[in-house]
């Protein structure tokens, strides 16, 4: 199987759909589709074809049980790193779309001083990476960056996962972010802001926790970065704010409450547009003080938006997106992204990239645009 590229979680809510994205993409490419449940796993793989099933339980010690893989994927929540360590200490590239910032700084401590063989890719950023792919972008055309705010709407109708509900269960923990320069602990569903979505919603969107939040600081020298959300039904995001401020969600955050909290957060329905709005403000080129401001929507929702990140990251550490694959080491999506690569990418599976309504033809005139303040700056 050393040919072949391993998903964990591979059957799941979004891992089916980087599964079925590889496939689309690369053809020839060999998948394994890993989970607890080997008859699951072969059906998909059965669907697929040139895939095979593989039984992998992420809670045991040793779940790629010696066998070697080209690279492996982690579409499900790796909590004691077993899988991590595995392919680390095997050698092969890693790549992980679900770790929330506190278990990535945590792995990624980790990992410090280890002689690490091959690429760990931690693309658990806003669906895996795009986000911040799409600020470099913004980014790298400017002189200087000041400050980033990424905004998030989310709709209560979109598909979602067990893992994006763990993740959203965790609202209520105080993070750390950059503000002018500076670490700062802030709490969550605090600072709000006004921002009018592509779709012309317009809401107060509050902070929470994200990795960009970590990793931006340190690829564009921000001074201050931050991510915000609000759900596209006010009265759910009035609700969940109150809960948080006022404590109560802190008071039911025990075992004994999770199906209470649960029924609050996951009530998935067919599908639903993703939308999120990135405000770069920095200097351009000549000096001047600028806000460029970028427009993401995905008609297929968060799920879809994540499995393109997915994609995306995977062919940036395979060197499938026509660049010298990933060096052995800790990366990110927004270390050195190809950035024309995945503007065409989302481009080509219906994402918008677009800024007041005008739609970004192709990723050059995007690139372009970015300088020239034309269409999507």
């Amino acid at each position: 199987m050393q040919d072949a590229v391993l998903i964990a979680g591979g059957y799941g809510v979004v891992g089916r759909q980087v599964a079925a994205l590889i496939r689309q993409r690369h053809p020839q490419l060999s998948l394994v589709i890993a989970g607890r449940s080997l008859e699951k796993a072969d059906a998909l793989a059965r669907e697929l074809g040139h895939a095979q099933g593989f039984r992998l339980d992420v809670d045991r010690p040793d779940p790629l049980q010696g066998v070697r893989f080209r690279a492996v994927v982690a579409a499900v929540n790796d909590p004691e790193d077993y899988l991590l360590w595995d392919a680390v200490q095997h050698s092969i590239p890693y790549m992980d779309i679900t770790r929330w910032p506190e278990r990535l700084r945590a792995s990624a401590a980790g990992l410090v001083g280890k002689p690490l063989k091959a690429p760990v890719l931690f693309a658990s950023g806003w669906m895996g990476g795009v986000a911040s792919i799409a600020t470099v972008a913004i980014a790298r055309t400017l002189l200087n960056v000041e400050r980033i705010d990424i905004s998030v709407l989310f709709s209560m109708q979109d598909k979602s996962g067990p893992n994006s509900v763990e993740y959203m269960d965790r609202l209520a923990t105080p993070f750390a972010t950059m503000i002018d320069g500076q670490l700062i602990q802030v709490k969550p569903f605090t600072d709000p802001r006004t921002v009018t979505f592509p779709r012309g919603y317009t809401t107060p969107v509050y902070r929470f926790d994200t990795p960009d939040q970590l990793t931006l600081p340190q690829t564009t020298g921000a001074r201050t970065v931050a991510t915000r959300i609000a759900f596209d039904d006010g009265l759910a995001t009035g609700l969940l704010r109150f809960l948080i401020r006022s404590g109560l969600w802190t008071l039911i955050s025990g075992d004994r409450f999770t199906g209470l909290r649960r029924s609050l957060l996951h009530n998935p329905g067919s599908g639903a547009s993703h939308e999120i709005q990135i405000a770069v403000a920095g200097r351009d080129l000549h000096g001047t003080e600028v806000v460029k401001t970028v427009m993401i929507v995905d008609p297929q929702g968060q799920t879809h938006l994540t499995a393109l990140g997915a994609l995306i990251q995977l062919e940036r550490l395979l060197g499938l997106d026509g660049a010298t694959s990933s060096k052995a080491g800790v990366t990110y999506p927004d270390t050195n992204p190809q950035v024309e690569h995945a503007l065409h990418l989302l481009d080509s599976f219906g994402v918008t990239v677009s800024r007041v309504g005008k739609r970004v033809e192709d990723a050059a005139t995007c690139l372009q645009s970015f300088s020239t303040d034309i269409n999507c700056a």
